[in-house]
């Protein structure tokens, strides 16, 4: 039987690639969209890929309490997101987040949340299956090439920096690495925020340009040689396997997992 999907952000690139896997892909009917601007109309009034008359809400509970799907995917930004998913887990809705940008203390609510109502929530910095290896191999180079810099690049209107992906893979490292300060002990900045953010002595450059879609390359440094593993998504529709993936997983779940590569099978 078909998992039931309630899908927030239809009118973003990455929703709009969404509403085609989902439509596609006979385990999951979409049966509404949240969306801040439409509220009565439907789907294909403002989206011209889809034919079917799927009702758009504004407001996420009486969605939720009016349809009762089993699935909500929330594509749209932190603030909002945060609160479209508190609001799924509250109606025991298993929730799949690909909005990136929430605080730690955010996630923690929704984490005790998840628990509470014995619900599952994924939430992904990032469904491309390439960058979670990439990712996975960076935490593994750690271990034995400590010097690590990021530099992360996205399109122009992506609103947080670094991204969820630089920040997760940061998450990451810090398991296998201890925590150094690199370069020189002298080293200044004659323009400030030259040498990007700190974490853990960790250096990340965020770029941000028109043309790019999602890019990260993680370079570790040593004696006479250099690691760079790099990832990049060309267009969003790489997201959309790992999406498919975290939505069959996060029904079997009942609390709330930080990251795609805790769902997929690494052995």
């Amino acid at each position: 039987m078909a998992l039931n999907v309630v899908l927030a952000g239809p009118r973003g690139k990455m929703g709009t690639e969404a509403i085609k896997m989902i439509t596609n892909e006979h385990l999951f009917t979409l049966v509404a969209c949240i969306d801040r601007k439409n509220n009565g109309k439907t789907l294909n009034e403002i989206n011209h890929i889809c034919e079917n008359n799927i009702p758009i809400y504004v407001d996420a509970k009486t969605c939720f309490e009016e349809l009762k799907p089993d699935i909500f995917v929330d594509l749209t930004i932190p603030q909002i997101g945060f609160e479209h998913t508190k609001c799924a887990l509250e109606h025991k809705i298993a929730a799949v987040v690909g909005t990136s940008g929430f605080s730690g203390e955010q996630i923690d609510e929704l984490s005790i949340l998840a628990e509470q109502n014995n619900t599952g929530c994924i939430i992904a910095p990032n469904f491309a299956l390439g960058a979670v290896l990439m990712m996975l191999f960076s935490k593994m180079a750690a271990k034995y090439f400590p010097d690590v810099e990021i530099i992360e690049k996205h399109h122009d209107n992506k609103i947080d920096a670094p991204s969820g992906t630089a920040m997760k893979t940061i998450e990451m490292i810090k398991e296998s690495r201890k925590s150094k300060t690199q370069g020189h002990p002298e080293e200044y900045e004659s323009i400030q925020g030259s040498r990007g953010g700190n974490i853990d002595g960790i250096r990340v450059h965020s770029m941000r340009l028109p043309g790019l879609v999602a890019h990260q390359e993680v370079v570790f440094g040593s004696k006479s040689q250099l690691l760079t593993i790099k990832h990049d998504s060309f267009h969003r529709e790489s997201f959309m396997d790992g999406l498919a993936l975290a939505m069959n997983e996060v029904t079997k779940l009942n609390k709330l997992v930080y990251g795609l590569e805790q769902v997929m099978d690494l052995d």
